[in-house]
């Protein structure tokens, strides 16, 4: 049984940190604060299914060469844990705060539009929700991706950009490392984030679940 709850709207918080601009595109940093969800889902409080080596090592296949053209997200996969969403578009809110899906939506995935579309060259970012009132939403499951497995994003030009995740990382939002999570690489980079850690009503969840990827395949 689902508890009430004393918000009215559950969800997390992302702020920006910064803007810098590109010919080509728009990468931002931004500082997360969780206030998302609620206590359906798994228990991801402590969940992280450890590192993994980022790079291009001896005898592995060369990197994708990034897509250069931008193109607007239409779906979102991972297959190892069955999630199919469709990407809606985010922007910066007033307050210079990342919005977040609508809470009656909560099977969507949000791309921040002011960043890479899918494939380009830099930190992209995709937010969903862990949960709402009514049960587990798209991202309920995320803390259990692991190291290796894909994540694929379909673009609106019929390209498909793959990414490969590297980890997963739980993060306190009290203490959330801005430069390690959206810090560019100067290679096409996914982030993924939900809620994450433990529950309170009062004060929403403790935690930010991130995970980290990089581009393997465009298609």
């Amino acid at each position: 049984m689902v508890p009430r709850r004393r918000r009215r709207r559950p969800w997390y918080r992302t702020r920006a940190y910064r803007l810098a601009r590109t010919a080509l595109l728009a990468t931002v940093l931004v500082t997360v604060g969780v206030r998302c969800g609620g206590p359906d889902g798994p228990d991801l409080a402590g969940g992280r299914t450890g590192d993994a080596r980022q790079g291009d090592g001896a005898g592995r296949t060369p990197p994708p060469r990034p897509l250069s053209t931008r193109s607007r997200p239409t779906d979102f996969r991972i297959p190892s844990l069955g999630i199919d969403a469709p990407v809606i578009g985010l922007g910066l809110e007033g307050d210079r705060q990342l919005s977040t899906p609508p809470l009656d939506r909560p099977n969507e995935v949000g791309w921040y539009q002011g960043g890479p579309t899918p494939g380009e060259t830099g930190t992209a970012i995709a937010v969903g929700h862990r949960d709402t009132r009514t049960g587990a939403a798209v991202f309920a499951a995320l803390a259990h991706v692991e190291p290796g497995k894909p994540i694929e994003v379909g673009r609106a030009d019929g390209h498909t950009a793959v990414y490969s995740v590297d980890r997963v990382k739980v993060y306190d939002k009290a203490g959330f490392p801005d430069e390690e999570v959206y810090g560019s690489s100067g290679r096409p980079e996914l982030r993924v984030l939900t809620c994450g850690g433990l529950y309170s009503r009062r004060t929403g969840y403790t935690s930010n679940v991130v995970v980290f990827a990089h581009l393997t395949a465009t298609g």
